[in-house]
């Protein structure tokens, strides 16, 4: 004889289902709370060191971008570019006056953006012995600076000769007797003091007032020019050697002086901190 079939309960069934659910929203929530805790930590590490580091420490700041530290880029890819931002500059100028000043307006951006790579990636022996070594603080060790590391980084070589005025304390220069930029541009008779190393100033006006010594200007001179023959004489003059006809003639036809013009308020605070020593 054939048993009864059991009873189908309806309230087993749902409690089932019930329990199956907590149990998914349990781990739902477990997963919510691990991605929340995940992104608070991430967050929090951003925070506290500003840039995320690989496993090696290096960021791409420490890195060149050649694939070797001492590789050059092309001279001639170089001078095409160099050449197109003349021609882009000389776009409704006035004269050579604005041209010049155009071309350093281009440089400048680069000088400051150059500054916090050369000193973050490679303090010069010049900023060393500074209590704050990423940062250039007295004049010297600027100038240092710009004839050393930012020199060496832009054209492979230190620039010639850095000198003082006589005539004027606010006045410094920085000498090349072959820039890199001039040596593949070619000017008209009529345009023949035009120096396109003008951008160059620019770069350097940048370093200077990303530094925080500002200045009146950085401009670039032929040293057979007025401004740029007066300069060379008068720091001629201060090393006591000749001037003048008895001058030797000149080997670098396009030697080029940087004079930089800092502000008065520089100078008097280097003459601050020398008093203070």
């Amino acid at each position: 004889m054939s048993s009864a079939p059991q009873a189908h309960k309806p309230g087993t069934d749902a409690a089932a289902m019930t329990a199956q659910q907590q149990q998914q929203a349990t781990a739902q929530a477990q997963q919510q709370a691990a991605a929340a805790a995940q992104l608070q930590a991430q967050q929090r590490s951003s925070l506290t060191t500003g840039l995320r580091y690989p496993s090696n420490r290096k960021t791409i700041y420490d890195r060149n971008l050649g694939r070797s530290k001492n590789a050059e880029l092309s001279r001639a890819a170089f001078a095409y570019l160099f050449v197109e931002m003349i021609a882009y500059a000389q776009r409704r100028v006035t004269g050579i006056a604005d041209l010049e000043k155009r071309l350093n307006t281009q440089g400048y951006p680069l000088g400051l953006k150059l500054l916090d790579l050369l000193s973050t990636r490679s303090p010069s022996s010049a900023l060393a012995t500074l209590p704050n070594p990423t940062r250039p603080t007295r004049i010297l060790p600027l100038l240092q600076f710009i004839t050393t590391t930012l020199w060496k980084h832009l054209f492979n070589r230190p620039a010639d000769a850095l000198e003082k005025s006589t005539a004027s304390d606010t006045d410094y220069m920085i000498t090349d007797n072959a820039p890199l930029v001039v040596e593949y541009v070619s000017t008209p008779r009529e345009m023949a003091s035009l120096n396109v190393a003008a951008f160059v100033a620019g770069v350097v006006e940048g370093v200077c007032d990303g530094a925080g010594f500002s200045t009146k200007g950085v401009t670039a001179h032929w040293a057979d020019d007025s401004q740029g023959a007066a300069a060379q004489a008068a720091a001629v003059a201060a090393a006591g050697g000749v001037q003048g006809p008895e001058a030797p003639r000149e080997m670098w036809p396009c030697k080029t002086i940087f004079l930089i013009k800092f502000d008065e308020r520089v100078i008097e605070r280097e003459n601050i901190l020398d008093s203070g020593r």
